[in-house]
């Protein structure tokens, strides 16, 4: 009777592991089954950036290419602009001489003021 009672004991408890471990597998296999969708989902998502970052390459290069091209259009007048204000500074430097030696040539001299000869003892 020991013995039937071991085998019952010992089948129950084997049942109960084995649904315990159907329980375990079936809620792996539902976060398998999770981990798959969500992949799936970065997956779309990538291939969506991935097409989105190569149009945004694109406009970007034909951006600089446009800037480029608008850049070499303007250096010369950049560089008209610059030899005018060179220009303008040695016009500047010029007068500036011009006005610091008109200075120097006529500056007021003393002159001995007469006094009348009363003043004279």
């Amino acid at each position: 009777m020991i013995i039937e009672y071991s085998v019952a004991a010992i089948a129950l408890a084997f049942i109960w592991l084995v649904v315990f471990l159907i329980s375990t597998l079936q809620k792996g296999m539902a976060t398998i089954g999770e981990a798959n969708q969500t992949l799936a989902e970065v997956r779309n998502a990538i291939h969506d950036l991935s097409g989105e970052s190569k149009q945004l390459l694109q406009t970007a290069n034909e951006i600089t290419d446009d800037v480029k091209t608008k850049m070499k259009t303007v250096e010369p007048l950049l560089d008209s602009a610059h030899d005018v204000g060179e220009a303008i500074h040695s016009v500047t430097d010029s007068v500036k001489k011009a006005t610091n030696g008109f200075r120097t040539d006529f500056s007021p001299k003393k002159i001995n003021a007469i006094k009348p000869k009363s003043q004279f003892r």
